[in-house]
């Protein structure tokens, strides 16, 4: 809608002027403070405006959940830290990832959330502005399941699918690492900026082994010495990033073991969290898909295992 378009603009205007006062940048603003930036420039930017709700409500919420969004910007452009990106485009992304993220669904789809932040970035951002929004959202919108997609056209339905075969190819390895503790057995997970838990995996090096590659990336992440047990298996993703186009991402999983001892989790743009659970917390954990396979994988084993052990 026409109204809420202007709102968008407006807001980031208002975004704009906040991160750009050098005493006031990475500081939290006050809801005052920021409605009242923000009523200045509908005063000056939209007199005769009234429905400003949507306004209001967006703008707090882009405040709200800045540190979280930074986060997984960094992780959909990892080439690319905040304070690197123009201040146009870092809110403009703010405003997007906030709205794809955290609202209503119903009031704005996902689609319409992406489509007004390129039209925001074409509109106010340089000349690559709209192509970087548009690779980074489209980026986001691919890791949380393309919600909504059911709904698009029946042109984009169509569209040539991508030939994986000419995708430059990047390799990782990762693990479900398990310890005990008091004689139960704990499984450890990392928890990504969208809100899922996963396992903990890295990038391997060219010509590099991938099972001493996956030590390394472990030690590095989430500091336990593990040791490789079995192959679980093996995924692969079409990545997009920003800048570099997209890329085959394949993955190798193991089952791996370590001496119990606390997660000390790397700082990271793409990880906010890292933890040990039992296997009986693990189903109410949220957790993408073509990770359940795998963990499922390694309990089958852990308890032959064991059982193999009973035997006399």
């Amino acid at each position: 809608m026409a109204n809420r378009h202007l709102s968008r603009s407006i807001v980031l205007q208002a975004l704009f002027e906040w991160d750009f006062m050098p005493d006031k940048k990475g500081s939290n603003p006050t809801p005052e403070e920021v409605r009242d930036v923000l009523k200045r420039n509908l005063k000056e930017f939209a007199p005769g405006f009234e429905d400003d709700t949507f306004a209001f409500s967006l703008i707090e919420q882009v405040l709200k959940k800045r540190a979280t969004v930074d986060e997984i910007i960094e992780k959909a452009a990892p080439d690319w830290p905040i304070d690197r990106i123009s201040i146009i485009d870092r809110n403009i992304l703010r405003i997007g990832l906030t709205e794809l993220l955290f609202g209503d669904r119903k009031e704005v789809p996902p689609k319409v959330a992406i489509n007004e932040a390129i039209e925001l970035a074409k509109t106010f951002g340089g000349e690559n502005s709209g192509k970087f929004v548009n690779g980074v959202l489209g980026a986001v919108y691919k890791e949380i399941g393309e919600p909504g997609k059911e709904q698009i056209s029946k042109k984009k339905k169509n569209e040539e699918p991508v030939d994986i075969s000419k995708l430059p190819v990047e390799t990782l390895g990762g693990a479900l690492v398990y310890s005990k503790k008091e004689g139960n057995i704990l499984f450890g997970l990392v928890h990504d900026v969208f809100g899922y838990w996963t396992l903990s995996k890295g990038k391997i090096t060219f010509g590099e082994n991938v099972e001493d590659g996956t030590i390394k990336a472990l030690k590095k992440e989430i500091g336990l010495d593990i040791k490789i047990e079995e192959k679980l298996g093996e995924n692969e993703y079409v990545a997009s990033h920003p800048e570099k186009g997209k890329s085959l991402k394949k993955v190798v999983y193991f089952l791996a073991k370590s001496d119990y001892k606390e997660l000390v989790l790397e700082k990271s743009g793409g990880l906010d969290g890292a933890r040990w659970f039992e296997l009986s917390a693990i189903p109410e954990l949220r957790i993408y898909n073509d990770i359940i396979p795998l963990i499922s994988k390694a309990v089958e084993i852990i308890n032959s295992d064991a059982k193999s052990e009973s035997r006399p």
